[in-house]
């Protein structure tokens, strides 16, 4: 079935061709928030209006009497088109049709992608700002696999340096019986009731290298378990400190000197930074001979090229933004052929978790920030995965955790997944779908709309994926679930015609597949009953 976005594009493009041959434009559809302004919408004549310097109204005018019956126009100059309600009605029989595999697309060419999350230093439990990337990381990784790509999720474990050794002594601190704030306690120590827990483990006090190993493990399998609660599974897990012992990092500053970008300053080793857009040079080499933290970035990196990965995304706190420039421009000195814009990232704000009407910020095992165990135990995972999507990443996201576990149409995860039980309500009924549905019976308002809504999921899910914009998804799942809920309400499906019974209960079980659809990619469950 032709994509009423494309034959419209491709309508346009030809009318664009005859009407101004030499222009340049790019052709955007939309779909017009109000209904009002129709079904799909293109801005090109505003586009050639300054090209061409004439009056977007004009071109409008022009450019509509190229295309097929039936295009309006709208101020200041936009181009709209209303779809046929049986071209709206083909996405019932198309959801119903492709079930789990709608929205789905399968890509010519796959790439192989990359997409690295969480990455928490194994200095204690996981926070909620771990818990954002967990959520968004994941359904990043499910949206691209939804179009066909070839994906491996990653978690790099930064098990070198200061953090590490301020862990080790605030376990060996613990293991002596020293308190946090007690004479002895080690400075910018860890003082969260797990340290204690893994002090109980030491069998050596004085082994500081085996407290160091053994406060590592414990808090990785701590980690491991957080994120099994959470349903988050990783394809591989990279260790920082391989990049050491397998010569990584010595490699990256050999080959950074060899491209002639370095120089010595200070008794320093400096990268000439500002050549790719940094602000200013940067060190290298410590006067010292230990290496600044992002030359270990750079050669992981390296490895991520090495290891076929054409598309890697990097999801981090908005606190990494400084590194960014570094590590694209290290990869660039190299001169290994990587691509100026290598990785992606996807740098996401603070979570300010709130309770009762009141900032939390104290987890008694943690001791100083609130997990994402807390938050799991208090409303349940499918509601964290849910929130922590909800919102473009870069946007500070407030978590209320009264709203999270209110059974209530003001909670959005409860509104979708209700939409989906009340579907399967109906057919708890013992009511089961023929093969076949007269979709012209499906002539209300609502019913249009409801399906027109449907039909837009599939290109919804393709934008979200090509803008790593996993809240595109949740937002459309509450409209969807709106609709259905407003159908629902004002109409009866049950009805005694047999044949408009079938048309709305068609309707009603493709809401149900693009719902349990939607939810999948957020990594959030559609339960039948509620």
């Amino acid at each position: 079935m032709s994509d009423p976005k494309d034959v419209f594009k491709k309508q346009l493009e030809d009318a664009v061709r005859k009407l101004a041959p030499d222009a340049a434009v790019e052709i955007h559809i939309e779909r017009p928030k109000n209904p009002e302004h129709g079904d799909l919408s293109s801005n090109v004549a505003m586009q050639l209006a300054r090209q061409m310097k004439k009056n977007p109204m004009e071109l409008a005018k022009q450019l509509v009497a190229l295309l097929p019956p039936g295009a309006e126009i709208a101020k200041p100059g936009f181009i709209n088109v209303r779809l046929k309600a049986a071209t709206k009605l083909s996405a019932v029989a198309q959801a119903l049709k492709e079930g789990k595999a709608f929205g789905r697309r399968s890509a010519a060419n796959p790439q192989k992608a990359q997409v690295e999350f969480v990455s928490a230093n194994p200095t204690g439990p996981l926070h909620v700002g771990h818990g954002r990337q967990a959520a968004l990381g994941d359904a990043i990784a499910a949206l691209l696999e939804s179009q066909g790509e070839q994906v491996s999720r990653e978690f790099y474990y930064n098990d070198a340096g200061a953090q590490i050794d301020k862990l080790a002594w605030s376990v060996q601190a613990r293991a002596r019986g020293i308190k946090p704030g007690q004479p002895g306690w080690p400075e910018e120590g860890y003082a969260g009731e797990y340290i204690e827990d893994i002090s109980r483990e030491v069998k050596n006090g004085d082994d500081l290298d085996g407290i160091r190993r053994l406060a590592v493990a414990y808090l990785r399998r701590e980690q491991d378990a957080d994120l099994q609660a959470f349903g988050v599974k990783f394809d591989v897990y990279y260790l920082e400190s391989s990049l050491y012992t397998d010569g990584k990092v010595d490699e990256t500053v050999k080959g950074l000197v060899k491209s002639g970008k370095t120089f010595e300053k200070d008794g320093a080793l400096w990268l000439r930074t500002t050549d790719y857009g940094d602000d200013k040079d940067r060190v290298v080499r410590k006067s010292d001979g230990s290496y600044t933290y992002f030359v270990p970035d750079v050669a992981y990196h390296v490895t991520k090229w090495q290891r076929g990965f054409r598309k890697v995304i990097d999801v981090q706190g908005t606190d990494h933004h400084s590194t960014v420039t570094r590590v694209r421009a290290g990869l660039q000195a190299l001169g290994l052929g990587i691509p100026q814009g290598y990785p992606d990232y996807v740098l996401h704000s603070l979570v300010r978790v709130m309770r009762g009407g009141e900032e939390v910020k104290i987890s008694k095992r943690a001791g100083s920030y609130v997990t994402v165990r807390d938050l799991i135990d208090w409303v349940g995972r499918d509601a964290v995965r849910f929130f922590l999507v909800s919102r473009k990443a870069d946007s500070e996201f407030v978590f209320d955790v009264d709203l999270a576990r209110e059974k209530s149409m003001e909670n959005p995860v409860y509104y979708v997944q209700y939409a989906h039980a009340r579907v399967c309500s109906l057919f708890a009924q013992g009511f089961v779908l023929p093969d076949s549905f007269d979709a012209a019976l499906l002539n209300g308002d609502k019913e249009l709309q409801v399906a027109s809504k449907i039909a837009e999921y599939p290109d919804i899910v393709a934008v979200a994926a090509k803008e790593l914009a996993p809240h595109a998804v949740a937002f459309y799942l509450r409209e969807l679930a709106a609709q259905f809920h407003s159908y629902y309400n004002a109409e009866r499906i049950l009805v005694e015609d047999a044949a408009l019974k079938t048309a709305r209960l068609a309707l009603c079980a493709a809401v149900r597949q693009t719902l349990a659809n939607g939810l999948s990619l957020l990594g959030v469950s559609a339960p039948e009953k509620m």
